[in-house]
């Protein structure tokens, strides 16, 4: 018994000084913590005592955060913190926030949904908790964090018509916003992307890029449309000028 309890004392302090170097508001899993798997009875033991004592807090079952205090009192870790250990596996990221919440950061809708997307091609992530709901969404591409920016934006234009609240006028000038901060190496990453997209998002994208003056690099996009295919957004062309030229009405 005595050995036992050395041990489970060894394992606290263990996650006590491993919980020190974590910041606040940072949400972390029992990996963060290298407990090996002979532990983990003793771990959650005390990660159990350190709730309890308010050091740490749960989300759901295996996640936890620090909490932040402040004169406000205690502060909540931000979605994209709570959502980490969804958006990535052994420190590789698999998946990217997309719907409604993402048209939102964009400043698309001003609806802030009750469950939010996430887009993987590796797993379907789906979480139906009282604090956090999560359905899964289709990646196209495989999610690294080099790209997931990319696949952003292309939802973003994919879904265009589908954004709830979306001023057609204000949508078309986010995007191009966006797209004019691309650099040029950026802006031939986007268009490869949006290959494995469907027509109607290599159109919308056409138009756009074309609007901000760009030229060669749309030889591509152009190629893989049907010539005989309309995309039906709603934009007219006193907003979107070149619609027309991608049979975007």
């Amino acid at each position: 018994m005595k050995i036992i309890y050395l041990c489970d004392m060894s394992i606290s302090k263990k996650i006590e000084e491993k919980i020190k170097t974590i910041n606040e508001g940072e949400t972390f899993t029992y990996k963060e913590l290298s407990i090996e798997k002979n532990e983990y009875q003793s771990a959650a033991k005390s990660i159990e005592r350190l709730i309890k004592k308010g050091k740490i807090k749960r989300i759901s079952p295996g996640i936890f955060f620090k909490p932040k205090q402040t004169v406000f009192g205690e502060l909540l870790p931000k979605e994209e913190e709570i959502l980490k250990p969804y958006l990535y596996k052994n420190g590789r990221r698999i998946a990217y926030i997309t719907g409604v919440y993402l048209y939102n950061k964009l400043g698309l809708t001003t609806q802030i949904p009750q469950t939010i997307k996430l887009a993987s091609r590796e797993k379907e992530i789906k979480v139906n908790k009282s604090n956090l709901k999560i359905k899964p969404a289709k990646s196209y591409i495989e999610v690294t964090n080099k790209n997931f920016q990319y696949l952003e934006i292309l939802d973003a234009i994919k879904d265009f018509k589908k954004i709830p609240d979306l001023n057609i006028e204000n949508g078309i000038r986010i995007l191009l916003n966006i797209l004019q901060e691309l650099k040029k190496d950026e802006i031939k990453k986007i268009i490869k992307y949006s290959l494995k997209y469907p027509p109607r998002t290599r159109a919308l994208l056409g138009a756009l890029l074309e609007e901000i003056g760009v030229k060669e690099e749309l030889n591509d996009l152009k190629n893989s449309l049907n010539p005989l295919s309309e995309y039906v957004f709603g934009i007219k062309k006193e907003i979107l000028k070149n619609a027309e030229n991608w049979k975007i009405r």
